[in-house]
C-alpha cells in the first residue's frame, strides 16, 4: 500500500479547488471567479483500486492562494499554506497559463523548492491559453528544475490522469488514512458553511467576498428526516449587511436556495435552511473572532 499528503500550491484563483475536485471527482472545495475563495486547509481524498482493491491513497491538501496579506485574517492563510509545505510527501505547484508567471508566482516557486519536496507543476487553464501561452509558461517554470511538468485544463478534466499518475508514483509505502469510499475528511458543520458562501461570492463586488464568512450554529435531523441547518451569514459593516440580503430580501433569498438545493443533493432529503446576516465589525482583524470561526492561528 502506497499512500501520502500531497499540497497543493498556488496564487489565488488559478484554479487549484477545481483541480482537486477533477482529481477527487467529487465537490470537496468550493469555486469562484474570487480570489481567495478557498480559507482552509481543505483536504480531498483519492483512492486507487486495482481489481476492486485500494492500493494506494493520495491526501490532497487544496490551501489557501497565497498573497500579500492586508490582514490579520491574510496572515492566517500564508501561515497554513507555509506550514503545510513542511508535512507533504509531494506538493502540486498550479500556474495559471493565461497569464504569465508574475513575482507571486515565483515567490511561491521559490518557497516550494526550498522544502526540498518533490514538486509536479501543473499549467492549468489551457482551455484558455494559446499554444504560445502554454509554451511560454513552461519555459518559465522550467527555471526552478521541478520534478514534473504538465499543461492540462482541470475544468475540462484535460490530463487529470496523468496528474494523478505523477502523485501516486511519488507516495511510499504507508497506511490507509482514510477509507476506500471518502472524498474528504472536513467537518459537515465546515463544508455546509462554505457551500452556502459559495452562493454569494460571484454575485458580490468589490472587496464584499472578502468580508463575507459563513458560520452554521446548527445541524438537526427532524423527526420525518429532513434536516434543519440555520447559519449566519457574516460581514463586516451595516452597508454590507444590506447588500448582502438584497433589495426587498432578493440576493439573501436567490443565495439561500441554491445552497438548501445542493444540501437537499448532498444529504438526500429535504433540507430547511434558516440564513440570518449579521455584522461583527472588521471580523477580519480581530483574533478571538477568527479563533470563533474556526481560522488556525499560528
Amino acid at each position: 500500500m502506497r499512500s501520502g499528503f500531497v499540497a497543493v500550491v498556488g496564487r489565488p484563483n488559478v484554479g487549484k479547488s477545481t483541480l482537486v475536485n477533477g482529481l477527487v471527482g467529487s465537490k470537496v472545495s468550493i469555486i469562484s471567479s474570487k480570489p481567495q475563495t478557498t480559507r482552509n486547509v481543505i483536504r480531498g481524498i483519492v483512492t486507487r483500486r486495482e481489481n476492486g482493491e485500494p492500493i494506494a491513497q493520495a491526501v490532497l491538501v487544496d490551501t489557501p492562494g497565497l498573497h500579500k496579506p492586508r490582514t490579520a485574517l491574510g496572515e492566517r492563510l500564508n501561515k497554513l499554506v507555509y506550514g503545510t509545505l513542511k508535512d507533504v510527501e509531494t506538493i502540486v505547484m498550479v500556474l495559471d497559463a493565461t497569464g504569465k508567471m508574475g513575482p507571486g508566482d515565483k515567490l511561491v516557486a521559490e518557497r516550494v523548492k526550498e522544502s526540498g519536496t518533490p514538486v509536479i507543476c501543473v499549467i492549468n487553464k489551457t482551455d484558455l491559453a494559446s499554444n504560445a501561452q502554454v509554451l511560454e509558461r513552461l519555459a518559465e517554470a522550467s527555471e526552478f528544475d521541478f520534478d514534473a511538468y504538465i499543461p492540462t485544463s482541470a475544468e475540462r478534466g484535460d490530463e487529470l490522469d496523468v496528474v494523478a499518475d505523477e502523485v501516486f508514483a511519488r507516495l511510499e509505502e504507508g497506511p490507509m488514512f482514510f477509507p476506500a469510499d471518502a472524498v474528504s475528511d472536513q467537518p459537515e458543520f465546515l463544508t455546509v458553511g462554505e457551500i452556502i458562501r459559495e452562493k454569494f461570492l460571484d454575485r458580490l463586488r468589490d472587496e464584499l467576498p472578502h468580508s463575507l464568512v459563513v458560520m452554521v450554529q446548527d445541524i438537526a435531523e427532524r423527526p420525518n428526516g429532513s434536516m434543519a441547518i440555520e447559519a449566519l451569514a457574516i460581514v463586516e459593516r451595516d452597508s454590507q449587511k444590506g447588500i448582502v440580503i438584497g433589495k426587498g430580501g432578493e440576493m439573501l433569498r436567490i443565495a439561500g436556495t441554491e445552497a438548501r438545493k445542493e444540501l437537499e443533493t448532498i444529504f438526500g432529503t429535504k433540507v430547511f435552511l434558516d440564513l440570518r446576516v449579521r455584522v461583527e465589525k472588521d471580523w477580519q482583524q480581530r483574533p478571538q473572532m477568527l479563533d470563533r470561526l474556526g481560522f488556525e492561528g499560528s
